[in-house]
């Protein structure tokens, strides 16, 4: 009769081992899903162009893969790179030519680029006049608000000219003077005859 106890005893042992691993492990499981890790993330400009990202977010790609995304506007490669730099966030969506210009000031603390978003530039041309038959040709002798000097938006338009014949030194004046946030208020508020855009307003 002992016998038949010790070995009842035993077998409830083990059986409450058993059963104690694998409440633990499910507990533990449970809440390795239920626990995400947070990424901050500092995108240039709130626009269309990103379309990719917020699509991801909103079907819920990232928490799939253990990421909650957090995501904030910080209007501007400069404040995208000051943000980075500084720790407030992780991660910034912003032209490579801010890299450069952090590792040529000799900073041992510089951004790293890693990854590609986007493969185009994101600008519009817009116009203050309607054309037709709109050519890069127009635009000679016109002023645009181009964006920050030495900024991806403006270079590219630079490049963009020039592949078309164009000087952007003499044959038009671009005005650099425009922070990237206020491009847009700029140019409604009467300056430039065209202005480059990440994002169009609707307006009547």
């Amino acid at each position: 009769m002992k016998k038949k106890i010790i070995i009842f005893v035993c077998l409830l042992v083990v059986l409450a081992a058993v059963l104690f691993f694998v409440i633990t492990k499910f507990t533990k499981n449970e809440d390795n899903e239920n626990k995400l890790e947070k990424v901050k993330v500092a995108e240039v400009a709130h626009t269309i162009f990103y379309a990719p990202a917020y699509a991801a977010i909103a079907n819920g790609y990232f928490e799939e893969e253990g990421i909650e995304i957090d995501l904030t506007l910080a209007a501007g490669a400069d404040k995208v790179t000051a943000a980075v730099l500084s720790g407030d966030v992780d991660v910034g969506f912003c032209g490579s030519e801010a890299t450069i210009y952090v590792y040529n000031s000799g900073e041992e603390d510089y951004l790293v680029n890693f990854a590609r978003l986007t493969k185009r530039d994101g600008s519009f041309l817009v116009s203050r006049e309607k054309y037709d038959d709109f050519t890069l040709e127009d635009l000679k002798g016109k002023n645009v608000i181009g964006g920050r000097k030495g900024g991806m938006p403006e270079m590219t338009f630079e490049w963009a000219l020039r592949e078309n014949g164009i000087d952007p030194k003499k044959d038009l004046t671009i005005d650099t003077s425009v922070a990237f946030a206020a491009m847009e208020g700029a140019f409604i508020g009467g300056n430039g005859d065209f202005v480059t855009l990440f994002e169009l307003s609707v307006r009547e």
